[in-house]
């Protein structure tokens, strides 16, 4: 007997927000190959990801880390306001145990790396709209073993756009910040990690996992 189709459970909602075009509009046509998923919009700030996310009250958001005017930690704390319903999932390049730790602290459900295929993003958008929590287990194990960062996220930023040498210019328009800024937070990470200058900052940092 063939099934009612008006019986069957209505597709996911899900909105993506990510300010990479192309990466975004990848994910947006992978999901939405799945017949259980639907993607509703896109968003590559966290003022219009809020705003869709208002608008379409979505089941699952999945969200990247680097956003021009804030982080998607920054962001899934503005959807549980305007959205309660939805739960987040953070897809990032950066995946490190200072914003696991901070991401589990909020309630975020997912967090992977963007090396994760579209298989697996399917299926952990899946398990986060049920309620169940999707972490990389490498990551996981890294965050066990790092112990606590004293950096804040963005001081782990820009001490990791600074590990390969880059100049304060080149290191604020990687993450999206003035360069006065940069050098508050490069001042600021020295200090925390009892470091003569950038190079040795970092090096300490990658040495106990913070980035």
């Amino acid at each position: 007997m063939t099934p009612d189709l008006a019986d069957a459970p209505a597709p996911l909602r899900v909105i993506l927000v990510d300010d990479e075009n192309l990466i975004r509009s990848a994910l947006a046509t992978m999901l939405s190959l799945e017949e259980d998923l639907d993607v509703r919009g896109e968003a590559a700030t966290v003022a219009d990801g809020v705003r869709l996310a208002g608008a379409e009250q979505p089941d699952v958001a999945v969200l990247d880390l680097q956003l021009p005017d804030g982080d998607g930690l920054e962001l899934a704390a503005r959807i549980g306001e305007v959205s309660p319903g939805t739960r987040c999932l953070i897809l990032t390049s950066h995946a490190r145990p200072g914003y696991l730790k901070r991401a589990l602290a909020q309630g975020v459900l997912g967090f992977l790396p963007k090396t994760t295929s579209a298989d697996q993003l399917a299926r952990a958008v899946r398990a986060v709209a049920a309620g169940r929590r999707v972490i990389d287990p490498e990551l996981a194990a890294e965050t066990i073993s790092s112990g606590d960062s004293p950096l804040t996220p963005r001081e782990a930023d820009v001490l990791e756009f600074a590990a390969d040498g880059a100049a304060v210019e080149q290191i604020a328009r990687r993450a999206h910040l003035a360069e006065g800024t940069v050098r508050n937070y490069l001042s600021s990470a020295q200090a925390k990690l009892q470091a003569s200058n950038r190079h040795e900052a970092v090096a300490i940092a990658r040495r106990q996992g913070w980035i």
